[in-house]
């Protein structure tokens, strides 16, 4: 009784149910707050530091632009605060972001930066506006519904070894039989090929892979979305410096703005065609 308490309390966590008609949008607003807007007269100008190298999120496409749901969500959020012509995007190798934005020669980070309590000490954060959901799949003649730590019991699950996911399957699925991967290629493979029953990760990597011709066409998404911080992370936002606390707030107000316009869900909807969430 106390496992199933556990996993029904997991369950509730989620942010949403599939349907297959219609894409999920991630949502982590109240959008019946009302946030203030924030007066940016005195503001000189205002750089977004990102990297080349966590496509789609920031990439060099193929006309060597700086591209990316990144890029596209800073210039939307510029233009949600009325201060485009203020507004910069400079792509850095990671490991120089956090130093540029510590000399001043950034104004926030728009990059991914985890949000952990050591990150906490030296940077503000704003809301997440993305979380890395965990997602199974499964063939579809044989996709399962809710709930599914009932109709998975006994199956074989395919699972990353050693990751946060094997972790979290292994903590909240107990009645699966984890078969675990060195590599995903031998995951999906043995999925394709109906050696395992199903699959459960990264619900970003999986609407990739769901899409591309390697699937075949095989598979779908059952269940979900997970969202476990404890083992996940909290998400994606944006971080700037204590003593620019302000813009965190003129950025969330913007994110929200963003959502209730269903600005955000184009951009998502762009960069991931077939929802994780």
């Amino acid at each position: 009784m106390k496992r199933l308490l556990a996993v029904l309390a997991f369950l509730v966590a989620l942010c949403g149910t599939v349907a297959a008609a219609e894409p999920q949008i991630p949502n982590f607003w109240d959008l019946k707050e009302r946030l203030p807007k924030p007066q940016l007269e005195g503001l000189q100008r205002l750089r977004f530091l990102t990297t080349v190298d966590f496509p789609p999120f920031n990439y060099i496409d193929s006309e060597g632009r700086l591209a990316g749901f990144h890029v596209d969500l800073a210039r939307r959020i510029c233009a949600e605060l009325e201060i485009t012509d203020k507004c910069q995007i400079q792509a850095l190798p990671w490991s120089e972001l956090e130093p540029a934005l510590a000399k001043g020669d950034g104004e926030a980070l728009l990059a991914g930066l985890a949000i952990t309590p050591a990150n906490r000490e030296t940077h503000v954060f704003t809301r997440p506006y993305l979380q890395f959901a965990a997602r199974f799949i499964m063939q579809k003649p044989n996709a399962v519904s809710e709930p599914l730590y009932v109709a998975l019991s006994g199956k074989r699950i395919g699972v990353t070894a050693g990751s946060a996911h094997e972790r979290m399957l292994r903590a909240y699925f107990a009645d699966v039989k984890p078969v675990t991967y060195s590599k995903p290629e031998w995951l999906y493979e043995d999925l394709r090929a109906g050696k395992i029953d199903g699959a459960f990760g990264d619900g970003m990597r999986f609407s990739f892979w769901l899409v591309g011709s390697d699937s075949a066409g095989c598979c779908r998404f059952v269940g979900g979305p997970y969202l476990a911080p404890e083992y996940l992370g909290l998400g994606l936002a944006i971080a700037v410096k204590p003593a620019d606390a302000a813009l965190a707030d003129a950025f969330n107000f913007a994110l929200r703005e963003l959502q209730a316009k269903g600005i955000f869900a184009e951009l998502y909807l762009r960069y991931f065609p077939v929802s994780f969430y």
